[in-house]
């Protein structure tokens, strides 16, 4: 009797039961799985092989993307300078100015720079720190593209979604450089995931958090994260888990979320006097409005872009095959065409499906993304650069997984099979292009070509293959699929690249804009191109026009950096120069604030001549860079620079003032003018500093 223990049965009566023989049983719970085995495990249900396979995928993302990276030196010098002067001054963090004395802002919402600052107070100025948040959004962004593929078709999908992330050239590209595309792109990725987490559960508050993630894209690059907005709004109204007046509630409340996310931002900025902020970097009227609805929004779509330089058929043909186009279709359309198939085959395969069906909300979001901001980008006539690109990325890694994962399910139907095997085809085939563009590497196009149609084949008869035979041909297919993005990215990697316009891969004979001198006309006819490797960062040289140009800094002489340390506390700015990246070679060089006449182009009216005038004689100002041999910066011939198309010209007229006004000194073989020496006859020398009436 005594291994036996008493209970009461449905009527309350007493009877006899069995020991316990289970922990449960005896009332004393299994010991819960330790945190590390819970992170190796992964979610229940799951493959073994799944969560390991995660964890590899993103260890490998982040060596990969890690690899080589100081390469890059200071990447984009303007956004870099920016980041400087955000770790120096608050006020310049909030704002995004160029520099601590917050004379101008970039062209941009601060989002972006707030990491890149954060990282240079806590580890000092230099490439890694600048660099290093830009590879941590790079690896989430995989870990966010996986798992939400994962959520509704497997870890297997998810795998190959965020490997092809992983491996899209463009993206191997932004998430080693520091513009604000990566962080645009993490967010957009996460507003993505969340969309879906929100369908499922019909939850306005999950919605309302994609709101919150949208309008932090918005203070990362303004306009561009609207593009993914139909589609995510589009597949929470039609597909939520709720009722019709809920999801609409919903999508009211995602859009106020967004709205308040992004606005009080705004709101401060507009609403402080301008004598008590910096002025607003992109704009002709000192407004953020003006320059996120104008220059950096229909501006982009029409093409008039006030204060812009190039622009129309400058920045390249516009039409639906621009993607494929020379110049960008190896940045990204790798796999445009595969996700376009697997897109419309996963779409009829979900056709009957009931109305939350959770894969077919996927289809609409990931979609929906891809085909919106598509069709934007080919039809933009605007400024247009082919690392714009990257926001195609996660869509289509999306559609990848998805897609593939869908028509293996229905792999003994021709309708999955045929999709496979088309989709294989013509992701070979389309590389097989693509590689041939270039003269890098050309037996890789053969090989990529014939193994992926072999493989193509045999997913024709995948049934009837041998099971030992299938992981074979899976392998090779996917091989086939990647290997040509994959060596674009290995490319990018290996190489340094700086200034404002850069590309993935290598180098393509007729690359059009950005591969090389300012579009529209010939190569370094507006200041110093960018040149992958050299301007920007340690070892890098001194461009044209003496000091950086229009598209990328340079790095000062150990001269021009003691001669503007000299007594630098005594100054707001130790220099000014005509344009953000003149400015920001020497703020970079010696770490002290630089202004930035005319924000980027050159061309906006900030500081005007009578404002510059009062700053000298208040003694804000040490020296001013001079404009070298009329090409650079102040120069008259550079079209944007000293009052580019629409602009103010306002740095023509300062530069002139200072010529006429104050004595030249010649600094390290760079041309400056001292503004504390007015002009006086003779010359005089001292240390490396020769002083000249002009």
């Amino acid at each position: 009797m005594d291994s036996m223990t008493f209970h009461r049965d449905a009527t309350g009566e007493p009877v006899l039961a069995p020991p316990p023989t289970t922990p449960a049983q005896a009332g004393h719970a299994p010991p819960a799985p330790s945190r590390i085995h819970r992170l190796w495990r992964g979610a229940e249900g799951d493959p073994t092989w799944a969560r390991p396979a995660l964890l590899g995928l993103l260890l490998a993302t982040a060596l990969f993307y890690f690899a080589n990276l100081t390469s890059s030196g200071y990447a984009n010098s303007f956004y870099s300078a920016a980041a400087q002067a955000g770790s120096a001054s608050w006020k310049a963090f909030f704002y995004g100015s160029s520099d601590a004395g917050n004379s101008i802002t970039v062209d941009k919402p601060p989002a972006s720079l707030w990491a890149m600052a954060l990282s240079v107070r806590l580890f000092g100025l230099s490439s890694f720190s600048i660099l290093m948040p830009e590879v941590l959004m790079g690896v989430a962004t995989v870990g966010v593209v996986h798992g939400t593929v994962k959520r509704h078709f497997g870890a297997a999908a998810g795998l190959i979604a965020g490997a092809v992330m992983a491996l899209t050239p463009v993206a191997v590209l932004m998430f080693r450089f520091n513009n604000p595309d990566a962080l645009l792109v993490l967010l957009m990725a996460l507003a993505a995931w969340a969309t879906i987490k929100s369908i499922e559960q019909g939850s306005a508050r999950w919605f309302a958090i994609v709101g919150v993630l949208l309008g932090l894209g918005f203070l990362t690059k303004a306009l561009q994260v609207l593009l993914v907005v139909p589609a995510l709004g589009l597949a929470y109204v039609l597909f939520a888990n709720t009722t019709l007046r809920r999801r609409i509630t919903g999508a009211i409340l995602g859009a106020g979320a967004m709205v308040l996310s992004a606005g009080w931002w705004v709101a401060i900025v507009e609403l402080v006097p301008a004598s008590m902020r910096p002025y607003i970097g992109g704009s002709q009227d000192n407004s953020f409005l003006s320059v996120t609805f104008g220059y950096n929004g229909l501006g982009r779509i029409s093409g008039n872009e006030t204060g812009s330089v190039g622009g129309g058929n400058g920045w390249g043909a516009t039409g639906l095959g621009r993607m494929f186009s020379t110049s960008i279709g190896g940045q990204i359309s790798w796999l445009i065409p595969s996700a376009l198939i697997l897109l419309a085959v996963g779409l009829f395969l979900r056709g009957r499906a009931p109305r939350t069906d959770g894969r077919r909300a996927a289809y609409v979001v990931w979609g929906g993304w891809l085909l919106v901001t598509m069709v934007t980008f080919s039809l933009m006539a605007g400024i247009f650069h082919e690392y714009y690109t990257v926001a195609l990325a996660p869509a289509i890694a999306a559609l990848v997984g998805m897609g593939a994962a869908e028509a293996w399910e229905h792999r003994a139907k021709a309708v999955g099979s045929v999709t496979l095997s088309a989709a294989t085809a013509v992701a070979a085939a389309w590389s097989f292009v693509l590689l041939s563009r270039t003269d890098w590497q050309n037996w890789l196009r053969v090989g990529v070509l014939v193994l992926g149609l072999a493989s193509a084949l045999l997913l024709l008869a995948i049934t009837q293959l041998h099971r030992r035979f299938v992981p074979a041909v899976i392998a090779s297919a996917l091989v086939a699929v990647l290997a040509g993005p994959a060596a674009y990215s290995v490319q990018t990697v290996s190489t340094g690249h700086t200034g404002s316009i850069v590309n993935a891969g290598p180098a393509i004979a007729g690359g059009g804009p950005g591969r090389g001198g300012m579009p529209g006309g010939p190569r370094g006819a507006m200041g110093a191109p960018p040149q992958q490797g050299t301007a920007g960062g340690p070892g890098a040289t001194r461009g044209a026009g003496g000091i950086g140009g229009l598209l990328n800094a340079s790095t000062p002489s150990t001269e021009v950096v003691s001669a503007l340390s000299a007594d630098a506390s005594s100054y707001r700015w130790v220099a000014a120069a005509i344009g953000s990246q003149n400015a920001a070679g020497l703020q970079l060089g010696t770490g002290l604030p630089v202004m930035a006449i005319g924000g980027f182009n050159g061309s906006d009216p900030s500081p005007t001549l009578a404002q510059f005038q009062q700053y000298v004689a208040d003694g804000d100002v040490h020296y001013f860079v001079a404009s070298g041999n009329g090409d650079g910066p102040g120069g008259g011939r550079g079209g944007g620079l000293g009052g580019g198309p629409g602009g103010s010209g306002t740095g023509a007229q300062i530069s002139q003032w200072v010529a006429a006004t104050f004595s030249q000194v010649t600094i390290g073989g760079s041309t400056f003018y001292d503004l504390t020496r007015p002009r006086s006859s003779g010359t005089a020398t001292s240390g490396s500093a020769t002083t000249q009436s002009t």
